[in-house]
């Protein structure tokens, strides 16, 4: 994205996306940050971008381009929406299934390889590519016809499963099964119940037992580096310090025994001595286990910032300002259980301007989200149907589209 003076890029293959200052058309920093807060973390020095095609677009290999098409396909090029495109210097949707017209020759993922390489192969690869091959077969027949949009026969873009097997024996391989009732590894071994339980008076009581029974080093791996402030400031407030590092390298580098970093684990797993020299990792799914709030990705971009969202009630303290997304700022009072004729319910205490009360189900955690002002103390309570809400949110809206349209006139 470009705003102003500044340029976001998220890289194929980056860990991280990167900022770029500019002043004028010189750069004057580049930085990484957290696509989640937004917020800068540290300063590189240069940006790898890989090309955006596999292909090249100049005149040359649009030239070579039209040679080949008409060399393969019958009819008339000037009728096909793809050729008038590349004549004009446009990559039309779906350009990179005639990729062998840019070429003499093209290779495959096997040409770039290392000899020393290892592949790890996920599952029934043979199965997934014959049903791969029959469904393309299939599609290619139905559509070959077309005599303004021809295709290419598949075997020029794709390789079959004996071609795949072929280039694939001189290296190294690694099959790993989906098959749940395969034999557990040796090298790693399932974590006990590590969770946060919000009902002690020490919702980490699970997890310090652990701790304390373990003498292996333990990283925390939190989703983000957001993630990681708050559970920081959370293990804080009861009294767990834990060193903060990047990841996973990080984590080997500084020697702590207890660290807290960002890294991608869906789930956390003791390594074995065998594996590793006996570490632990463990993930948000260890710690909110049962709480129902870690949901995909998807859903998570729907709600809120993942920095914003509330992952358990233990993060919740009494007096605590949260946002109803439908009614606004109020104030967290406790939990309360009541039966509505169903058996009891949980339900969430939230406190509105003059003392009115709206109680959520904790099944609907998900529409309450922190705070984000200031000063929680002097956080402005919304009242309750005044319709306060959303005019504020109105107000917010007019004001982003009237900055993004002053944004436009200066740019």
């Amino acid at each position: 994205s470009v705003r102003g003076g500044l340029i976001d890029l998220f890289p194929m293959g980056s860990v991280l996306p990167y900022r770029l200052d500019l002043f004028g058309d010189e750069i004057e920093s580049i930085r990484t940050f957290d696509a989640d807060t937004q917020r800068s973390l540290y300063p590189v020095k240069e940006v790898r971008l890989l090309p955006g095609r596999e292909f090249p677009m100049d005149e040359a290999a649009r030239t070579a381009f039209r040679g080949r098409w008409r060399e393969r396909f019958e009819g008339d090029p000037s009728r096909s929406p793809v050729y008038k495109d590349i004549g004009s210097g446009i990559a039309s949707a779906g350009i990179e299934y005639y990729l062998p017209l840019f070429f003499e020759e093209t290779a495959t993922l096997f040409d770039y390889l290392p000899p020393d390489a290892t592949l790890a192969l996920v599952g029934d690869i043979e199965a997934a590519i014959q049903r791969f091959w029959l469904d393309t077969e299939s599609r290619y027949k139905f559509l070959k016809s077309d005599r303004e949009r021809p295709i290419l026969e598949p075997r020029e873009l794709f390789l079959g499963a004996e071609q795949f097997f072929t280039c694939a024996k001189p290296h190294g391989r690694w099959t790993i099964s989906r098959d749940p009732a395969a034999p557990a590894s040796e090298l790693s071994a399932p974590l006990p119940d590590i969770s946060v339980n919000r009902r002690l008076d020490d919702p980490l009581t699970n997890l310090r037992a652990y701790l304390l029974r373990t003498d292996t080093r333990v990283m925390i791996a939190a989703d983000s580096a957001g993630r990681r402030e708050t559970l920081q400031q959370y293990f804080h407030e009861y009294g767990l310090e834990l060193a903060a590092v990047e990841g996973f390298e990080g984590f080997r580098a500084t020697g702590a025994k207890l660290a807290l970093g960002v890294a991608p684990l869906q789930a956390g797993f003791e390594l074995t001595e065998e594996a590793a020299g006996q570490l632990v990792f463990i993930t948000e799914t260890e710690l909110y286990a049962g709480s129902g709030r870690r949901a995909g990705k998807k859903k998570q971009e729907a709600t809120s910032q993942v920095e914003s969202m509330v992952r358990d009630l233990s993060e919740l303290k009494i007096g605590d300002p949260v946002v109803h997304i439908n009614h606004g700022i109020g104030r967290y009072m406790g939990l309360m259980s009541m039966d509505l004729g169903e058996g009891e319910t949980e339900f969430l205490h939230l406190e509105y301007a003059k003392e009115t009360k709206l109680y959520v189900p904790v099944s609907q955690l998900h529409v309450i989200s922190r705070y984000s002002g200031t000063s929680p103390e002097d956080a402005p309570l919304h009242s309750l149907g005044s319709g306060q809400w959303d005019k504020a949110k109105r107000k917010a809206a007019e004001q982003v589209r009237d900055t993004a349209a002053e944004l436009l006139n200066l740019y």
